[in-house]
């Protein structure tokens, strides 16, 4: 029988969830700042794309190998550079005063994140030996993001009502110096034993192939079939192909390749990606929705993304006893079509329908996909020996942030385009083509027009807005459906993995 965690173990549990809660902040207040920072810094629409999306990017490529370093020097020793890292580039992105320095600082807020997210769960793994109290730990740690969703909208919609919007990515600073100063004293330092040198060209290959793969299809939808971007989808194809042999033949590879012997294992990781996926539109898009679709004020949207957050903070603290008594697969499958239908609900949202279906949607959306993570991620975890503990970790972080910059970018062009279509029927006779590129857009347009044809490209906006929303909604049902059969058909056969919750 594995030893149980004593206090020490969970009070340092409580530290490694503070990196985890600064990362939710940081991606719901960029979420709700998102209006003001594109009013602020007048980035191009390429520009904007890639202020949202290099964060993610920079996660995904790079988690890989960072799992594989803090397997090498520390998990802890990894956790506490990361955090300074994190907090300088915090500072970058609060004080930034052109789009060029706030993609820099937001690409170092990714690199940093990439140290902090695989140690967190990889000292998890270590710190809990016993299945269940692992299960509980990844629960609470998953928790923990729930809470800074829930949380972020509200301090940041505080913020931006007082000051400007940097302000919000100055709350990072004291939390990552807390990390620092408790690190050593709340947290064993983890590792292998007899450590191999990372292999160099590993890490470029899988670094190509993550930001390659990413830009490219970021590429291909928002622009349509495109030389650079097949070519750069080529690229990355070829580099993810050379690296999968590489780790089957070297020695020292990042990823052990017996990983992904398993069926559930590799199931698990489609589910993760899958579920983050289809809950990203609710926690990019719903804040927006409610400031440019229905014009609330940022602390009043902040105030009404709560029940979500809240809604995904029940769901996760109960996956482990309704998996002890349902199983896993039923608990992901059932929670999959409770999100279906807040899916639904979400679709049926218009500028001038009550708010409570938003509320009401969004809720359900995150309650039935909250266990999944937690279920999922455990599987991934507990399938690991501790030897290879940052690399599990690190698979199960890359799925969930390729999931989060997929979604945002591919939710986000298909808002652009819907609205795009939806607003050429709808703009008064000799409005230039500017206020197409955006809502923001439309709204500076209007603001330099007479007052009846200003208030009728700001209508002509807001219920484009809403249709573009309403179609990712029918969308992610559609997805969400898929993602409870996979589930059903998938995780009955633990394959060798026994996660015990």
């Amino acid at each position: 029988m594995e030893p149980k965690a004593g206090r020490r173990e969970w009070l340092g549990l409580a530290l490694l969830a503070l990196p985890l809660f600064v990362l939710a902040m940081d991606v719901s207040v960029l979420f709700l700042a998102a209006p003001h920072i594109g009013a602020d810094l007048a980035p191009g629409p390429t520009q904007w794309l890639w202020a949202m999306d290099v964060y993610g990017f920079m996660i995904a490529g790079f988690l890989v190998t960072m799992g594989a370093v803090g397997d090498r020097i520390g998990r802890r020793r990894l956790l506490l550079i990361g955090s300074v890292a994190f907090a300088a580039a915090s500072a970058l992105a609060a004080f930034a005063t052109s789009p060029e320095t706030f993609i820099a600082a937001r690409a170092v807020l990714g690199l940093a994140g990439a140290t902090l997210m695989p140690s967190t769960l990889a000292l998890i793994r270590t710190m809990f030996r016993d299945d269940r109290q692992r299960t509980t730990a990844i629960a609470v740690w998953m928790t923990t993001f729930s809470v800074g969703v829930a949380l972020g909208p509200l301090v940041g919609g505080a913020l931006l009502q007082v000051f400007w919007w940097g302000s919000v990515f100055l709350f990072a600073v004291p939390v990552m110096a807390l990390v620092v100063l408790l690190g050593r004293a709340l947290l064993p330092e983890s590792r292998v034993a007899a450590p191999d040198k990372v292999d160099p060209a590993s890490v470029v290959l899988s670094v190509t192939t993550m930001i390659a793969l990413v830009y490219a299809l970021k590429e291909l939808v928002a622009g349509g079939l495109d030389v650079i971007a097949v070519s750069v989808l080529v690229l990355g194809a070829v580099a993810g192909t050379v690296f999968v042999r590489r780790q089957r033949a070297i020695p020292n590879p990042l990823v052990a390749p017996g990983l992904f012997a398993s069926r559930v294992f590799r199931a698990a990781l489609t589910l993760l990606t899958i579920g983050i996926f289809t809950i990203t539109a609710v926690n990019f898009l719903v804040p927006q929705f409610l400031q440019m679709a229905v014009g609330l004020s940022p602390l009043r949207a902040g105030l009404l993304t709560a029940p979500m957050a809240l809604s995904a903070i029940g769901g996760s603290l109960a996956a482990p006893a309704l998996a002890a008594r349902w199983g896993a697969a039923t608990v992901i499958a059932t929670g999959a079509f409770v999100s279906l239908a807040g899916y639904l609900v979400l679709a049926q949202s218009g500028s001038d329908d009550p708010l409570w279906t938003v509320i009401v949607g969004g809720a359900l959306a995150a309650f039935g996909l909250s266990p999944a993570t937690v279920l999922t991620t455990d599987l991934v975890v507990g399938a690991a020996p501790e030897e290879h503990a940052g690399a599990a970790a690190a698979l199960s972080e890359t799925c969930g942030e390729l999931a989060v910059a997929l979604g945002i970018a591919v939710m986000g062009t298909l808002v652009t385009a819907v609205y795009r279509l939806r607003l050429d029927g709808l703009l008064p006779p000799g409005i230039g083509d500017a206020a197409r590129e955006s809502h923001t857009v439309a709204e500076r347009v209007a603001a330099g027009l007479p007052p009846d044809t200003g208030q009728a490209v700001r209508g002509a906006a807001r219920e484009a807005f809403g249709v573009a929303f309403s179609t990712v909604g029918y969308v992610c049902a559609v997805v969400t459906a898929g993602l409870g059969a996979l589930a059903v058909l998938r995780l009955r056969r633990r394959d060798g993995i026994t996660v015990r919750v």
